[in-house]
């Protein structure tokens, strides 16, 4: 079975397409396959990634259908420079989706019932959710087996992570995930040193977190080139190779990698 990671924030701005699209890309070039599944009806990834909105319906949203045959609307990532990773695209026909899903009798499981039916072939499959707690978010949760949670090193974000922790725990047990995903740990996103509110921050979530059996992963630091580079639909790593930002990601992939390794096994 591939590692299929959610990632998830309940709050917005914390960076989640950044983070999935630089690990779609960085996991590729390590020479795994990766699909990058865009739940977002505003189509983040497709803006992130310099995409072209889906064209003759070809998103996600057909995918929640009932009529699905398997015809996984797949679009190449980057393939001037890989040749394995693609996106499935967001787009607004999920807005009706998410009703459908409320009143569907395997509503929360749809997306896992269809990863079952007509299993992707790729070693990792990222869900880049919305930042919202409902219908969108669960089906990746439920169809996960790895979790992921950014945050920004703002007050408001770093509470609201303890809500979404709450959230999944209740939806594990509502659910009946067996097993529960692994969650891989918190990943502080847009860290800036010079900022004492950000420090103190860090500071205090470290021992939190260690209480909650949680990893902490070292921040990735706030850089404007990150704006910069998805203007352009690329990675830093494509845009910026020497910004030291690439190295931020290192331990996360690491991560990533290992979880491969183990289920390869």
């Amino acid at each position: 079975m591939p590692i299929r990671l959610a990632i998830l924030s309940n709050a917005g701005g914390s960076g989640k397409t950044t983070i999935a699209a630089h690990l779609a890309y960085l996991i590729g070039s390590s020479g795994y396959s990766v699909a990058l599944i865009d739940l977002d009806p505003q189509g983040s990834v497709s803006l992130f990634s310099g995409l072209p909105r889906p064209q003759n319906n070809r998103s996600l949203a057909t995918v929640l259908q009932d009529n699905f045959a398997g015809d996984w609307p797949t679009v190449d990532l980057w393939q001037d420079h890989l040749e394995n990773v693609v996106a499935i695209q967001g787009e607004m026909g999920l807005v009706k989706s998410i009703n459908e899903l409320v009143l569907h009798e395997r509503g929360a499981y749809l997306l896992a019932d269809r990863l079952a039916d007509f299993p992707l072939p790729h070693d990792l499959i990222i869900f880049d959710c919305p930042a919202t707690l409902g219908p969108l978010p669960l089906i990746a949760l439920s169809a996960s087996t790895h979790l992921l949670i950014p945050i920004q090193v703002e007050p408001k974000s770093a509470d609201g992570a303890g809500k979404l922790l709450e959230w999944f725990y209740h939806s594990f047990r509502r659910l009946r995930l067996k097993p529960e995903p692994a969650i891989l740990g918190i990943l502080p996103n847009q860290y800036d040193r010079r900022l004492a509110i950000h420090r103190n921050i860090l500071e205090q979530l470290t021992p939190q977190l260690k209480q909650l059996n949680i990893h902490g992963f070292p921040p990735i630091r706030f850089s404007s080139e990150f704006k910069n580079a998805s203007a352009q639909g690329l990675p830093l790593h494509l845009y910026r190779p020497r910004h030291p930002a690439c190295q931020d990601f290192n331990p996360i992939v690491a991560s990533i990698r290992q979880a491969l390794t183990e289920a390869s096994k």
